[in-house]
């Protein structure tokens, strides 16, 4: 797995954290937005950094590439965000090779997702890769087990029911208002933000609730009145947010801020408020607990939800699995060949310097000497030869780097490029 295209040995890894041990509040701190992936994939490219892809979601952020060392990326993580090495040592992680590549599998194809089954995340990796495509900074390793990791998330998707029913976090918020608010078609609810999880979240809402007192906000009022045409719904502009919120009963909160849009300040209520924060980082400051009445409910407790549909997905666990195996297998095969091509071409290079010289001496020594015969003879030798070194250089118990080093060594040949 080591990349040998330069003098030192670099490896490919996977480092970032997750909802699986950091929670909301540490997450956000290490959330990267779109200027800071550019300016996080612009530094690597100026320290020299071949290859590599950045994700960063609600739920996590990684980085999938190749290093010396781990800290060199857990270096480019913390100085893009707010996040500290101090903190990323407490509650991130780094796999290295083999367990880089399982996890980055793990991940694309929704077994390592807050919700099992739950597929964005492959849309956020191949958005990723092509980012990182367009600066220069994706090798033919890191495409081809970008398709791989495409190609595993279809077939499960297609062959498995893991991500059957309606589960997600938009539709988790669906129901817990549904089940924590009396007449809910009857309240006003404001939806602030209407990104992904908004979009889903006011569709939810739309169908369970039979709701016609919804009303939108975003930033950028063309994206709200995009999705408002389509559902029928209300759309007020960002600077009446704080009159919206002394209306509503409901508000959910889905926006890319990177500080909290809402506090104890703006909120003057005479009526009880249930208010959700789906956004990463919070968007929601927690000081509006201390106003009577007022619920705050965040995206991480809703995601612990369980039901019959992630219980029966969770069936299909195995299935997924074997998916992957079979494909990160054809996926490791193809990184194995590419390792010692460049080694086997060399030997057969070398053998075929032998036999041209040794031909060359026996047609002037032997008189009637066959060369065409002795040709043909000698090259199914070879071939012969370059294939059992290329199967024992395939076999799953071959230390490979050592058997090319000795292979080298022994023949006196250099491969270049591996």
């Amino acid at each position: 797995m080591e990349n040998n295209n330069t003098s030192k040995h670099h490896y490919f890894y996977a480092v970032g954290l997750s909802y699986k041990k950091a929670d909301a509040e540490i997450r956000g701190k290490f959330s990267l937005d779109a200027a800071a992936k550019t300016r996080l994939l612009e530094q690597a490219k100026n320290e020299g950094i071949e290859s590599l892809i950045v994700t960063s979601t609600c739920n996590r952020t990684e980085i999938y590439g190749y290093a010396e060392h781990p800290f060199q990326l857990i270096k480019l993580i913390c100085e893009n965000s707010q996040g500290s090495v101090e903190s990323f040592q407490k509650v991130g992680f780094v796999y290295k090779n083999q367990e880089a590549i399982s996890h980055m599998f793990r991940v694309g194809t929704g077994l390592d997702s807050q919700i099992l089954g739950d597929f964005e995340i492959i849309a956020q990796i191949k958005s990723s890769f092509s980012q990182s495509k367009s600066l220069g900074l994706a090798n033919a390793f890191m495409e081809r087990l970008v398709n791989a990791v495409i190609q595993a998330s279809k077939k499960i998707k297609t062959d498995t029911e893991i991500s059957s029913g309606a589960t997600s976090v938009s539709f988790a918020a669906v129901r817990y208002i549904i089940n924590n608010v009396q007449d809910i078609g009857n309240k006003n609810i404001l939806l602030f933000g209407t990104g992904k999880i908004g979009r889903n979240t006011c569709e939810n809402l739309v169908k369970h609730t039979k709701n016609e007192h919804i009303t939108l906000i975003n930033r950028t009022k063309e994206k709200a009145e995009k999705l408002a045409g389509k559902l029928n719904l209300i759309v007020k502009d960002y600077s009446e947010l704080h009159l919206e919120l002394q209306k509503a009963d409901v508000v959910v909160v889905a926006t890319g801020a990177q500080n909290p849009t809402i506090d104890k300040a703006i909120l003057n209520l005479k009526k009880p408020m249930l208010i959700l924060d789906l956004s990463i980082p919070k968007n929601v400051n927690e000081n509006v607990e201390e106003i009577d009445g007022v619920t705050l409910i965040h995206m991480d407790y809703l995601s612990q939800l369980t039901d019959e549909t992630l219980e029966n997905r969770k069936k299909h666990i195995p299935a997924a699995e074997a998916i992957i195996e079979e494909i990160k297998e054809e996926f490791i095969t193809w990184t194995k060949g590419r390792k010692f091509a460049p080694t086997i071409n060399a030997l057969k290079a070398k053998l075929n310097a032998i036999k041209t010289s040794e031909l060359d001496f026996q047609s002037r020594k032997i008189s009637n000497f066959n060369e065409e015969q002795a040709e043909i003879i000698s090259n199914r030798i070879i071939q012969k030869i370059t294939t059992h070194f290329a199967n024992h250089l395939k076999d799953d118990d071959t230390m490979v780097d050592e058997s090319i080093e000795w292979i080298e060594k022994v023949f006196k040949i250099g491969a270049t490029t591996r």
